[in-house]
């Protein structure tokens, strides 16, 4: 039994799902920290009290959620843990339902409600801090939320609902949050939202992510700014200048383009063919030589037959991505594809997902084979085991390659180095220092 102390209990903060969220505790995280809490995150320690900021994307997601929050609940029984909070995206969607199947959670927060879990906590929303966060990356890098919500209609994402209407951060409220990572050690930036094409038109009543681009690049001691979740439809063009022309901007893009055959695209809501997709796509290459594209597709919406699933394999091994990963569709309730019947079964879906990645196998390795023998600029991530694990421009955190690099060599974690790339297979490679 614990003893009584007039010193604030330390908290646990546990993150599922995408970086928005990871950003999301950040926020969180610093606004306890200044109401004199101990915080930690994802600590292996026990703590008195655990929030749990949740993922409900799709079910997958969703299951992981509710796995952990009845692991916290068993873990409140037996008097582990004193109090359990849930906040994010499926305490949005389910928290009033959840609540009766899992009294054990003290109380159950939507995505816009921090200032009341810092209530319930006794802590203060302090405005001052508004930008402030205790990182849960490394320090070299951090992911900057340029907006929230999101206004598309795609026929398969709940993500409005739990999200709410696009709104976007002012420019230079995010200069300001650039500038104090930066002053802390950050040297990537990593541009995120739900739509970050869609940045300045609800404020500036036009596109501006370049101009948002160009006035965090001015910001000292950020290196590399990378673009993450980009809509194609209405893809503002003047971006790619940005990634063409401005040396701190990753030769990069993150877009999620779903499928790759018309007829999907039409069912799914998304504004756009694959015509108009290719013609994108040939642009990006065109204006950006040497980028790498990043794409998500969904395997298995409803009426995906055999037919369009060909054509989209097709579609892949044409467009040779540089990055892919595929979702398999989960039936979400209230969404537009809800009405539709799902009927894909799982199985096939687990197998043409299979499929894609098999080919995405091949289309990695032959184009990591062609990087033997030259030279990049990474930065280093981290140390495990006997490598020192980095990223080039062309690679995000966690989700991408990695370049590994025998820790028989000195390098500092944080810092960039030149390397040769001397192996490689599907999705790592192996380099040395270059001789200077």
């Amino acid at each position: 039994m614990r003893t009584k102390s007039s010193k604030r209990p330390r908290i646990n903060v546990v993150t599922l799902g995408c970086s928005k969220n990871i950003f999301d505790s950040e926020v969180m995280m610093a606004q306890l920290s200044a109401n004199k809490y101990e915080v930690t995150h994802e600590s292996e320690e026990d703590a008195p009290i655990v929030i749990i900021n949740t993922c409900g994307f799709i079910d997958n997601a969703k299951e992981e959620s509710v796995n952990t929050i009845l692991r916290y609940a068993e873990a409140k029984k037996d008097g582990q843990v004193d109090k359990v909070y849930v906040t994010g995206c499926l305490s949005q969607r389910y928290g009033e339902e959840l609540s009766k199947e899992i009294p054990e959670v003290d109380s159950w927060f939507g995505t816009r409600e921090l200032p009341r879990l810092l209530k319930t906590l006794k802590a203060d929303y302090k405005k001052e801090l508004i930008g402030e966060r205790l990182l849960t990356t490394p320090t070299h890098y951090a992911y900057l939320k340029i907006a929230e919500g999101c206004d598309r209609p795609c026929a398969f994402c709940a993500i409005p609902l739990m999200r709410g209407k696009h709104r976007s951060t002012p420019i230079e409220d995010l200069v300001a949050q650039a500038g104090n990572l930066a002053a802390k050690g950050t040297r990537e930036l990593i541009l995120i939202a739900q739509d970050l094409t869609f940045y300045g038109l609800d404020i500036y009543k036009e596109r501006r992510l370049a101009a948002l681009i160009r006035a965090l690049s001015e910001v000292e001691g950020i290196d590399w700014i990378r673009l993450h979740y980009a809509y194609p439809a209405g893809f503002p063009e003047d971006v790619l200048e940005e990634i063409r022309s401005n040396p701190k901007v990753c030769k990069y893009l993150d877009i999620p383009l779903q499928h790759g055959t018309t007829k999907m695209l039409k069912a799914m809501r998304r504004g756009i063919t694959r015509e108009k997709t290719d013609e994108l796509l040939a642009k990006i290459r065109e204006t950006v030589p040497g980028i790498a594209v990043r794409t998500t597709l969904i395997i298995g919406f409803p009426g995906e037959t055999e037919e369009d699933f060909e054509e989209l394999k097709s579609w892949v091994q044409l467009q040779q991505f540089e990055r892919l990963g595929v979702f398999q569709y989960s039936h979400e309730e209230d969404t537009h594809a809800f009405s539709m019947e799902d009927d894909v079964p799982a199985e096939v879906k687990a197998e043409r997902a299979s499929a894609i990645m098999q080919i995405q196998e091949g289309i990695s390795y032959e184009k990591n084979q062609k990087l033997i023998g030259k030279q990049f600029n990474v930065l280093v991530d981290k140390v495990e085991g006997q490598f020192y694990v980095a990223r080039t421009e062309f690679d995000s955190p966690d989700v991408d390659n990695e370049v590994l690099i025998s820790t028989d060599h000195f390098l500092r974690v944080g810092d960039f180095a030149t390397v040769e790339i001397i192996d490689a297979d599907s999705y790592d490679v192996y380099a040395v220092p270059s001789e200077q």
